[in-house]
């Protein structure tokens, strides 16, 4: 098995409790984007890439980058990388895991004094949650070269202006295009995460090796109908939009359950106006979250869902609109580095096992300028998004050893 000092995976929980202590409320995790909470796990995390040999320093968009030198000056980098941020109310393990466990990694081969033949770079990413501006992968987007400046002219719920966040964070907005890295200077990105799923607990594994992260496509959808009275108006002259809705709702749950090739789709938020008991609905809006493990599986659900809509509402005389608020294609992980990481899985002595995700990462950015792999990691009962969020630190010591020998023994692509 890999050399790795007993007491790493007990550090690695003990900065992740650490991190999770920095929250705007205390009764909950909560860090979000340009918050001083986030100012203040930033300087904690540069704190521990210090100590581990790296140089480092916050890039133009608030990223922490940590790079620890190869053999010789200038060389390319493997870059290993998660987020920092959080949704609201919390896990503490979803992003702050992949980036501890790579500074513990690195400081593992600084104490042995190891220096491999390119560098090993540390990103740990400072928006991939999008909870404050409804915007996400913010942070991976401005390394990958991609970030769209109107994002720039987005507000949060207080009003403020993602602009002049970045100014009371202390960053310049003209200087953002300046986080861009070139093609050229990564070999690759590889992140470890938690599974956020059940199927590695199912299969009793620790780790797993991703093949893909699932596309997403989110629509906004409203029906409009008619209010009315609720004791005057016969069920067969109703246009009601709620009603309309749930039938849309109950649809698109068939339809996913029905598919066995991994479709999923949710209805995360629903408003029914005017909202009084004993008025009809007259206009109800939600939205509908669609993902697969391939494009062109999730583009064709996509269009039947709509087509299935559109009979409904046209059925019951309800008005439609349907809009695209986000879409991502699936970004597929790269088999050359699948299989590094399967090899070193092999070698700690675990079964290799792999699977999708369903959930975004900040590799659906970086596959712009690299080739991405992702190593999973078995979290109880698949519970993410959520303060029962957990990992047993037998997982994290053996995570943290197959990522280790993912380092150690890494081979660029020829």
């Amino acid at each position: 098995m890999t050399e790795i000092r007993p007491s790493l995976s007990a550090e690695i929980v003990q900065r992740v409790d650490e991190l999770a202590a920095i929250s705007e409320a205390p009764d909950n995790l909560t860090r979000v984007f340009l918050s001083k909470e986030l100012r203040a796990a930033a300087d904690l995390l540069m704190a521990w890439m210090r100590e581990a040999g790296m140089s480092a320093h916050m890039d133009a968009i608030g990223n922490v980058c940590g790079r620890y030198e190869g053999t010789v000056p200038g060389l390319p980098c493997l870059m290993l990388g998660s987020h920092y941020d959080t949704v609201r109310d919390a896990g503490k393990w979803d992003g702050p895991l992949g980036i501890v466990a790579a500074i513990a990694c690195v400081g593992d081969l600084h104490r042995r004094s190891v220096r491999l033949p390119f560098v090993v770079e540390i990103v740990a990413f400072a928006d991939e949650e999008g909870t404050r501006f409804a915007s996400t992968l913010l942070g991976s987007r401005a390394v990958a070269g991609t970030f769209v400046e109107t994002a720039l002219a987005s507000r949060d719920k207080d009003g403020v202006s993602m602009r002049d966040a970045m100014v009371g964070f202390g960053l310049d907005p003209a200087r953002l295009s300046n986080a861009a890295r070139k093609a050229s200077d990564v070999l690759a990105y590889l992140e470890l995460h938690i599974e956020q799923g059940p199927v590695l607990e199912a299969e009793a594994l620790p780790v797993g090796v991703v093949t893909a992260i699932a596309g997403a496509t989110r629509l906004a959808v409203e029906l409009r109908g008619m209010a009315g009275h609720a004791g005057t108006v016969p069920m067969a002259l109703r246009r009601d939009a709620l009603a309309g809705a749930a039938e849309c709702i109950v649809a698109v749950e068939t339809l996913c359950r029905a598919d066995q090739g991994g479709l999923v789709g949710t209805v995360g938020v629903i408003h029914a106006a005017p909202g009084a008991g004993n008025v009809i609905p007259g206009l109800t809006s939600f939205t509908l979250d669609i993902r697969a493990p391939t494009d062109d599986h999730r583009i064709g659900a996509v269009a039947e869902i709509r087509r299935t809509v559109e009979a409904i509402a046209a059925r019951r005389g309800l008005a439609l609109q349907i809009d695209v608020t986000h879409e991502n294609r699936t970004a597929p992980c790269a088999p050359w580095l699948q299989d590094q990481i399967g090899d070193a899985i092999a070698a700690e002595g675990h079964r290799v096992f792999t699977l999708p995700s369903g959930a975004g990462h900040d590799g659906m950015a970086m596959i712009d300028i690299a080739d991405i792999a992702m190593l999973f990691v078995r979290c109880r009962g698949g519970i993410s998004h959520h303060p029962a969020e957990h990992v047993d630190e037998a997982d994290v010591d053996a995570s943290a050893r197959v990522l280790l020998r993912v380092i150690e023994h890494f081979k660029p692509k020829e």
